[in-house]
């Protein structure tokens, strides 16, 4: 069990005892978990967490949500909103044209 005031995640999280804003919420956790993963590469620290109280029973269940600092919440929400409208760079798709020849005669 984690002591108090030790973190278990490398990240650090917001302060509790400050406000805090949500900028995005998704019913999938892995989604959730790609926008942590950037705002965290954007040095915004994040808190995600659930939107409903049974995770202990449920886990994954109702939701995720991020929250940060209220005045780090306009980056955030400008970062997830240009991700959004960015195409993915690496999304080439090869064009592949099929020949259909007859079958030789014998």
């Amino acid at each position: 069990m984690a002591q108090p005031g030790n973190s278990t995640a490398d990240a650090p999280s917001p302060n509790p005892n400050e406000k805090l804003v949500k900028v995005f919420d998704s019913e999938q956790e892995s989604e959730a978990l790609v926008v942590k993963g950037l705002l965290d590469s954007a040095g915004i620290d994040s808190d995600l967490t659930s939107s409903s109280l049974v995770q202990d029973a449920f886990p994954g269940l109702g939701g995720m949500i991020i929250l940060v600092r209220e005045e780090d919440a306009e980056a955030a929400r400008g970062l997830i909103a240009e991700q959004r409208r960015s195409p993915a760079e690496e999304d080439e798709t090869a064009e592949i044209t099929i020949i259909e020849e007859p079958p030789p005669k014998a």
